[in-house]
C-alpha cells in the first residue's frame, strides 16, 4: 500500500515515514502544499496524510482541491488544533479521518487502516492456491510452514494475491513500491520477483508467479 506524507516538520516527517515503512507501506514524504498537489497528480496512492499548517498550500485546500477535482482518495489530516470547528471543516472539506498532534503510532496505523477500508472489512489474510499471506503479521505461509516476507517482497506479493489471476506490470510494481519518480532501475523488479519464487518454493507450494513477455507477472497454480 502507498501513501503520500505531507509534513513540513522535517523531524516528524522522518519519524513517521519509519513507522510507516516499519509495518510495510511505501511512502512518499513531501514538505509543503505544493508538493503534496503535484504527487498527487501525477502518482497512484492509496491514501494521503496532510498535515495541515503546511507552507506554499496549506493541507486543507490541497484537500478541497483533490475533492473537486473528483478523487475519492483516503485521506487522514494531522493538525496541533484540537478546536472542534478546526474538526469539522477538516470533515466537511472531505477529510475521511482527522488526528491531532501528538498521537501515538498505533493510533496513527489504526486510522489510516480504517480510511483505507472502502467501507468494508478489509480481510487480513490474502488465499490463493496453497498460499495464504498474512497483512498483519507479513507472513506467507503454506499448510506446513511459513515465511516472514521483507517490506518489498510483501508489497509485491500483497499485489499479486488480491487480485488472483490479473498480470500485474513491472510499471504498476514500480509505480505502486518505489514511486513514479524513483531513480532505481525496473530490474529491482526482477530481482524481487526472484526472492518470491525462491520462498514459494521453500514452502512446497503448487503456487507460482509466471511471467508474461512484454506483459508483467502473474499467479498460476502447477497441477
Amino acid at each position: 500500500m502507498r501513501i503520500l506524507l505531507a509534513e513540513d516538520e522535517r523531524a516528524l516527517s522522518k519519524a513517521l515515514v519509519k513507522i510507516f515503512e516499519k509495518s510495510n507501506y511505501s511512502i512518499d514524504a513531501v514538505y509543503d502544499g505544493q508538493e503534496a498537489l503535484d504527487y498527487l497528480e501525477g502518482g497512484n496512492y492509496d491514501a494521503a496524510v496532510l498535515d495541515i499548517m503546511m507552507p506554499e498550500v496549506d493541507g486543507i485546500t490541497v484537500l478541497k482541491r483533490l475533492r473537486e477535482a473528483g478523487s475519492d482518495l483516503p485521506v487522514l489530516l494531522l493538525t496541533a488544533k484540537s478546536e472542534v470547528d478546526d474538526k469539522v471543516l477538516g470533515l466537511d472539506s472531505g477529510a475521511d479521518y482527522y488526528l491531532t498532534k501528538p498521537f501515538d503510532a498505533k493510533e496513527l496505523l489504526a486510522a489510516v487502516r480504517a480510511i483505507t477500508r472502502s467501507g468494508s472489512v478489509v480481510d487480513t489474510k490474502l488465499r490463493f492456491g496453497g498460499l495464504t499471506l498474512d497483512r498483519t503479521s507479513f507472513e506467507l505461509a503454506s499448510a506446513s510452514s511459513g515465511v516472514v516476507l521483507s517490506n518489498k517482497e510483501f508489497q509485491m506479493m500483497e499485489m499479486l494475491m488480491t487480485k488472483p489471476g490479473s498480470v500485474v506490470s513491472v510499471e504498476a510494481f514500480m509505480d505502486h513500491i518505489w514511486g513514479y519518480d524513483t531513480e532505481t532501475e525496473s530490474n529491482v523488479v526482477w530481482v524481487y520477483i526472484s526472492y518470491l519464487r525462491k520462498k514459494i518454493a521453500s514452502l512446497g507450494s503448487d503456487v507460482k508467479i509466471k511471467a508474461l513477455r512484454n506483459a508483467g507477472y502473474t499467479l498460476t497454480i502447477e497441477k
